[in-house]
């Protein structure tokens, strides 16, 4: 189950300084950017393109920031929930960045 408390939502606890807050839908292309970056999620069980996982800020955007330069474009920025992210996402990333890549599109 997701979350840093693995409860199903992506809660941001004082003890979680990756700031997990973004529920997010990895894709293949995601997992591939990640583990170039160092942080390899593919040895997680199960870990795999489609599976909802909660993301540290700081990964998400680097993914958003890189999309122009990376081969897959926007492909290596995993869609995400707005409804179940936490709004701590908003202390590293703008709400419009987020709705733009948004699986749940809210007004």
């Amino acid at each position: 189950m997701t979350g840093y408390l693995r409860n199903g939502y992506c809660e941001v606890p004082a003890s979680d300084f990756g700031n997990h807050a973004i529920a997010a839908e990895v894709t293949e292309e995601f997992l591939k950017f990640s583990a170039r970056q160092g942080n390899d999620l593919r040895p997680i069980p199960g870990m795999k393109s489609g599976c909802k996982w909660c993301l540290c800020t700081t990964r998400w955007l680097e993914a958003f920031k890189a999309r122009g330069s990376e081969p897959a474009g926007d492909r290596i920025v995993p869609k995400i929930f707005l409804n179940a992210t936490n709004e701590k996402a908003l202390n590293k990333i703008n709400l419009e960045d987020l709705k733009a890549f948004a699986a749940d599109k809210q007004e």
